[in-house]
């Protein structure tokens, strides 16, 4: 099977410092990935670089067979990449649905010509479980709701790989739960998923393959039962 996703030798410096060092990895069209590594690994500059936001200094990202190198954000996402931030922000005053009413009329566009807007946002609330509370304002939600809209808003572009940025921060078990079933599920429709994520026993229980960075480095690509016991892996966790 033909990779959905291939980063090729992905170098990103700032300034002085190589954040990324030929960083290479793919993920199968459906494929759980989880991308794991210490603060400061390069797992948010590698997804950056994947989704646009910053543009790598050396390297390619190959998505479905299209060189992707100097393509804007909102072009990536239309081509079917689309990811969640750390922190969400969303528009506070407004509805859940108006939420992602603005990224379903921007990106959803192109698939629906605008008529079944409000059929697809339902759609995407009954899968992140908030169909019921379209209509509640945002601004009061809580932090387990705030990181279901954040997926929920990545899903408007209806891709076909989703980076899910560290959706479970700050969450108790039980709403690490809640996000991990919305994940399995969204992948049961064939969405493949890169998980970037501290909380270990989440990863292991999600991911069919893992890759750890190390100081911008790949050191570690594999099931995950052999990654964590790879000794560059407990070094890079635990130290010398």
């Amino acid at each position: 099977m033909d990779a959905l996703l291939r980063v090729e030798g992905l170098s990103k410096n700032f300034g002085g410092f190589a954040a990324l060092s030929d960083v290479s990895f793919s993920v199968l069209p459906g494929e759980r990935l989880g991308l794991i590594g210490p603060n400061g690994s390069g797992k948010t500059t590698s997804i950056n670089c994947i989704s646009g936001t910053i543009l790598n200094h050396g390297g390619e990202v190959i998505f479905d067979g299209r060189r992707l190198n100097g393509l804007a954000p909102h072009r990536r996402a239309m081509l079917g990449i689309s990811r969640s931030f750390q922190i969400p922000r969303p528009f506070r005053s407004m509805s859940i649905y108006e939420n992602l009413r603005v990224p379903l009329e921007y990106v959803g566009v192109r698939k629906d010509s605008r008529l079944k807007v409000r059929e697809r946002a339902d759609a995407i609330l009954e899968l992140v479980g908030m169909a019921h509370r379209a209509d509640e304002i945002s601004g009061r939600l809580t932090q387990v709701d705030m990181r279901k809209l954040e997926l929920a808003r990545a899903l408007a572009a209806a891709p076909q790989l989703l980076i899910a940025d560290e959706v479970m921060a700050g969450l108790s078990g039980s709403e690490v739960d809640e996000i991990l079933l919305i994940l399995r599920q969204l992948n049961e429709q064939g969405v493949g998923v890169i998980m970037i994520e501290h909380i270990m026993q989440a990863v292991m229980s999600f991911s069919e393959r893992i890759v750890c960075l190390d100081a911008g480095r790949k050191i570690a690509d594999g099931l995950p039962r052999d990654v964590v016991r790879n000794p560059d892996v407990e070094r890079a966790y635990l130290g010398e």
